[in-house]
């Protein structure tokens, strides 16, 4: 498998045109596209939309508080 990067920009309506000539015609292509910095936006949106919810209310109980700091051991991801 080979992997094509290409670098463009979205126009004032977000759309996205790619202007690459393939190897190939009239084939279904699969296109992979990453989105720099906005995901880590949406992300902090919905924590703290979650964060000012009512529905977790209850975490901030004290009997719903049964684990400490010095609970639990670190994540070993050398393995």
């Amino acid at each position: 498998m080979k992997a094509i990067e290409l670098i463009s920009r979205t126009d004032k309506e977000g759309q996205l045109r790619l202007d690459y000539q393939l190897d190939k015609s009239d084939s279904n292509v699969r296109v992979l596209i990453l989105l720099e910095d906005e995901l880590t936006i949406e992300e902090q949106s919905w924590l703290k939309g979650v964060s000012a919810n009512p529905a977790f209310d209850f975490l901030n109980n004290e009997e719903e508080s049964i684990y400490s700091i010095n609970d639990g051991k670190p994540l070993d991801d050398k393995k």
